[in-house]
């Protein structure tokens, strides 16, 4: 449990509620964004014809503001506004977000270009990212506060206060692709943007009636400057179980060729899949992390972390084994309906991706030294978007060399199936994880 409050201050006294309240209302935020991106393939396809390389450039390039996480979670380490150094930068995120898709909201649909649109898809993750960084941070740092001697006890809710805001983001996840799926046929993707840079705006307005002293934040000994934060930082990553359970985590997701912009055309091209289909597919899959998130609060706790991941990684494979199945109509024979495959097996194998960052960001939460939480948490997800990216851009280039288009899907089975084995090969030097005990045991020695 997060420490007792400490006696009340003039702008309202500290409040782990209200802490819980700023975190949940920042992390379903990031969850419902999924709520303008699915509009934005529809658009993107639709308005603008683009084919599915062009797509998933477009979709990987827009993510590229994540790779600077690093910057952002040293600079929120290391620079206070108003003698505040998280709520701000969330305020900044959200005020970003809410400009730039405003922006794609009030531009004519004929007159805005792809350049015009990338632009402004990275300011928006440019400020999800800024945002993300500072909660991301707050988390780390109460995690790290839980999980101090001498209550070894209290370790368990490092991981209670993770997988909190892990429901939230997940809640807001579910809402957002059901209510796109739903929308995408009722209404133009414009006003799908405009309703969510009005969420975020009032995101926003939220926030900044926040003061951070009132989050029961831990208290720093000193500021640093951002030149001894990168200094903490490096120290930090010459850490070998720090540093080699980045590079596996990276290494992971960027050595799978992303197939997403060729399965979304095979589906609602070849297949005729309505919106809404795909919209209840994406709620299946934020529903299964958010009962991911409760299983493994409940019973997957105690297991070492490294054999977790690797289970994973191994069911990510075999999913993408059944989605070579189900390119070449075996399902189909067998009488299972398109539209059901799609629900559940392509909305699991989406968010299967992400079940192994749980317990890889409680692990790194313990590992992390005191001051630098935010630049190190910020790395973590840096190394995590910039692997999409380049996943994103090998699946480009394995397309592209097995031959598929928009109108010749021939070779999309031998795809899937490079993808397979791909997947499976991090599983052999998952050792570069290290198992919690000997994290405990090392984060003890420090």
């Amino acid at each position: 449990m997060v420490s007792s409050p400490s006696p009340a201050s003039p702008d309202g006294g500290k409040d782990s509620n209200l802490m819980r309240r700023v975190l949940g209302l920042g992390f379903w935020v990031q969850g419902f964004r999924c709520l303008p991106w699915l509009a934005i393939n529809f658009f993107l396809k639709d308005g603008l014809n683009v084919d599915p390389s062009t797509l998933q450039l477009l979709q990987n390039s827009a993510n590229l503001p994540m790779v600077g996480k690093p910057l952002y979670g040293v600079v929120s380490d290391a620079v206070y506004i108003s003698g505040q150094h998280r709520i701000p930068y969330i305020a900044i995120g959200a005020f970003l977000q809410a400009v730039s898709w405003l922006a794609i909201a009030i531009l004519s649909p004929s007159g805005i270009s792809i350049f015009t649109l990338s632009l402004c898809l990275l300011l928006s993750n440019l400020g999800a990212s800024i945002a993300e960084v500072a909660n991301d941070a707050i988390v780390a740092e109460i995690g790290k506060e839980l999980t101090m001697p001498p209550k070894t006890s209290q370790s368990s809710s490092s991981g209670e206060l993770q997988s909190f805001v892990w429901i939230a983001s997940s809640a807001g996840g579910v809402l957002g692709n059901l209510l796109g799926g739903i929308a995408i046929n009722r209404y133009a993707p414009q006003a799908i943007f405009l309703f969510f840079s009005l969420t975020v705006a009032l995101q926003l307005f939220i926030t900044i009636t926040v003061h951070e002293s009132s989050l029961d934040l831990p208290k720093s000994s000193s500021r640093v400057g951002i030149r001894k934060q990168l200094s903490e930082l490096s120290v930090a990553l010459k850490k070998p179980e720090i540093a080699y359970s980045i590079a596996w985590l990276a290494a992971s997701n960027a050595i799978i060729p992303a197939l997403t912009g060729t399965m979304f055309f095979y589906q609602t091209e070849y297949l005729n899949i309505d919106s809404s289909v795909l919209g209840i597919s994406k709620v299946f899959g934020q529903a299964a992390m958010l009962l991911w998130s409760i299983i493994y609060k409940l019973y997957l706790k105690s297991v070492p972390s490294k054999k977790l991941i690797a289970a994973i990684q191994g069911v990510m494979a075999v999913f993408m084994l059944s989605d070579l199945l189900f390119v070449k109509g075996v399902y189909r024979n067998m009488g299972v309906p398109d539209s059901f495959y799609v629900i559940v097996f392509s909305g699991l194998l989406e968010v299967l991706f992400f079940f192994k960052i749980l317990p890889f960001n409680i692990l790194i939460a313990q590992l992390c030294p005191s001051g630098c939480e935010g630049s190190l948490m910020a790395l973590v997800a840096s190394a995590n978007a910039l692997s999409f990216i380049v996943s994103g851009y090998l699946g480009v280039a394995l397309s592209s060399y097995v031959g598929v288009t928009s109108s010749d899907l021939s070779g999309f089975p031998q795809a899937l199936l490079i993808q397979a084995i791909c997947t499976l090969v991090p599983i052999y030097w998952s050792s570069c994880i290290p198992d919690d005990k000997k994290s405990k045991t090392s984060t003890k020695n420090e």
